[in-house]
């Protein structure tokens, strides 16, 4: 598992995001908590997955990439769709991936 080191967070998580790593990390459980990846199929742009998902033995977390936190489906929602709109605002195109490790100066 790999995190976006400028994670975008929902408002609810705010300062709380390095904790819910933390604890995303060390299989510890996290309520209501949704991350935001890059989706395994490449006909999709980004995966809403729940954190207790990852608490599976069997869930395939080796490849993934993390870029964001919600607190929430609602949040993660809202979240996804600000990254969208980010990404179609400063490149005219959905490449969320090449508009993060180009344009953000980070990859992923």
């Amino acid at each position: 598992m790999k995190w976006y080191s400028k994670l975008y967070v929902s408002e609810s998580i705010g300062k709380k995001a390095s904790r819910i790593k933390w604890r995303i990390n060390h299989n510890a459980g996290c309520i209501s908590v949704y991350v935001i990846a890059f989706a395994s199929n490449p006909k999709n742009l980004l995966e809403i997955i729940p954190a207790w998902n990852l608490l599976q033995k069997a869930y395939p977390k080796k490849d993934l990439k993390i870029i964001g936190l919600a607190k929430g489906y609602d949040e993660a929602l809202e979240l996804v769709r600000q990254i969208i709109e980010e990404t179609y605002a400063k490149t005219s195109d959905v490449d969320v991936w090449h508009y993060l490790k180009e344009n953000r100066g980070d990859a992923v």
